[in-house]
């Protein structure tokens, strides 16, 4: 009899396994830049049906930097990250992840490494973070709750790192926006999945609003932002309104589909009662 293996676990993978790893930065190029575009892209079409966002228009502030920041419940939240960086709003990625040892290629995607081992170890990535969310061309995009959790989890918790990258940014830089993104796998009509993403309200922090909150406040409010955007797009699909969608990529119906739709447009005459 197999064992069940443990999905979700509470303690992050790096400080499970209490090793200590070098800082990375992210070591990014214009040719492996072209490559990870094309791979990531390639991935999201040989799985998903289609990909499919809304509220995107209001993201980006001319002059601001930005952090879009989302829950992270699977292996395939990174890659939408990087195809909503580099197709959506034609940015390169900064992306923390943990254990990037394991991929160091990621590095030339955009990907910086992060160790929780110690707070003294998280600290570099969140300075770091600091440092390149001023670099425009960037856009910093951030999983706060930290590890990956089952989706549509309850309560939305994050650490308070997004929080101390926000009150930093703000110092450095004057004004950060931050942009809670809701992201949906599911099945609607077509027999792959499609991958729904949506942009919630942009909050905006400034040396005056900023000033008088402290790092839990900042954090409670980054919370009831994405829980917002996470349960107003769940009810939305439960009921069926994706009209407002714009489309990044949709599929050619396989022929099988292609044969189902032609079937259906053929009118059968009704069987007489015998």
């Amino acid at each position: 009899m197999s064992v069940e293996e443990k999905l979700y676990s509470d303690i992050p993978p790096t400080k499970l396994r209490n090793r200590e790893e070098k800082f990375k930065p992210a070591k990014t190029n214009k040719f492996w830049l072209t490559i990870a575009s094309l791979f990531f892209f390639n991935m999201l079409q040989n799985r998903f049906y289609a990909f499919r966002y809304k509220g995107a228009e209001n993201v980006i502030e001319k002059g601001v930097p930005t952090i879009l920041y989302a829950p992270h419940c699977n292996w395939w939240d990174g890659i939408v990250f990087y195809n909503i960086t580099h197709r959506i709003f034609h940015k390169e990625i900064r992306l923390m992840i943990e254990e990037l040892n394991r991929f160091p290629l990621l590095r030339r995607g955009g990907g910086y490494s992060v160790c929780k081992k110690s707070p003294q170890s998280a600290m570099k990535s969140l300075k770091y973070s600091v440092d390149v969310v001023g670099d425009l061309k960037n856009i910093l995009c951030i999983f706060p709750q930290g590890i990956i959790r089952p989706p549509h989890y309850r309560p939305i918790e994050f650490q308070t790192g997004l929080a101390y990258i926000a009150q930093n940014s703000v110092k450095r830089y004057g004004k950060v926006n931050l942009v809670p993104i809701s992201i949906e796998y599911c099945f609607l009509r077509d027999n792959r999945p499609e991958v729904l993403v949506e942009f919630g309200r942009k909050i905006s922090f400034t040396a005056e609003n900023i000033s008088s909150l402290d790092r839990k406040e900042i954090t409670h409010i980054l919370e009831r932002e994405m829980a917002d955007v996470c349960d107003r797009q769940f009810s939305q699909i439960a009921s069926g309104e994706i009209e407002d969608y714009k489309i990044l990529f949709k599929q050619h119906l396989k022929w099988y589909r292609r044969i189902e739709q032609r079937l259906k447009r053929i009118d059968v005459p009704p069987v007489a009662d015998v």
